[in-house]
């Protein structure tokens, strides 16, 4: 196992990316000729998160997500320790991500929107977007355990993991951002001052992801 440091630089390292390029891709959109709209949008992510998960998964596990951290944790995958230590660099590094954006992309390009802060639709309500941030995660936790955790998994790298962003922001981009991932709305909601529902994106995607992962370690996965 690599060290701590190394671990946690490479989770940092990954929460950077997919907050640079999924936000990046947000603010990019609205730019006059853009034209890819809310699949670019879950595209850029889904590459993002699958490089990256690739990257850096024979490193720290390839975990870029709070969430996945939590869950895992509820199994025993990774202590306690190590596992609050990876959230920290989690919310480090998508932090760093936020701020390179806000450094190296134009200030009038900012000033439309919020940087990407997942938001949601007069449609839904706390209780009903708590609800799908918590399915769409279940989905992305059943692939990390599917694919990335279970022995003789498949060997597709992060990919299949990154894909279940792509077909979960298509169904929940336009009433929850579908974030599944307190790293990804903290850090554009830190750079920008919008808070509003932000318990929303912690609730949801944590509940999904303990969920998940408990039914595969004790049902699915048990020999």
């Amino acid at each position: 196992m690599h060290k701590l440091s190394a671990r946690l630089t490479a989770e940092a390292l990954g929460t950077f990316s997919l907050i640079f390029i999924g936000c990046g891709a947000v603010v990019a959109s609205s730019l006059q000729g853009a034209g890819f709209g809310l699949l670019g949008i879950a595209l850029a992510h889904a590459l993002a998160l699958g490089i990256m998960i690739t990257a850096t998964m024979n490193v720290s596990g390839g975990h870029i997500n709070p969430a996945v951290t939590i869950g895992l944790m509820a199994i025993r995958r990774i202590s306690p320790r190590d596992g609050l230590a990876y959230i920290a660099a989690q919310l480090a590094g998508a932090v760093l991500g936020i701020y390179a954006l806000k450094l190296v992309f134009p200030a009038g390009v900012l000033a439309v929107g919020t940087m990407g802060t997942p938001a949601l639709s007069n449609a839904m309500t706390f209780g009903t977007a708590i609800g799908l941030e918590a399915v769409l995660t279940f989905f992305l936790m059943s692939a990390v355990m599917g694919t990335a955790v279970a022995e003789g998994a498949p060997k597709v790298g992060g990919f299949a993991i990154g894909l279940v962003l792509l077909m979960d922001i298509l169904v929940g981009g336009t009433l929850t951002g579908a974030a599944m991932n307190p790293a990804r709305a903290f850090a554009p909601a830190l750079a920008t001052g919008t808070w509003f529902a932000q318990p929303v994106w912690w609730a949801g995607p944590i509940i999904g992801a303990v969920v998940a992962a408990v039914l595969w370690d004790k049902v699915i996965l048990r020999r």
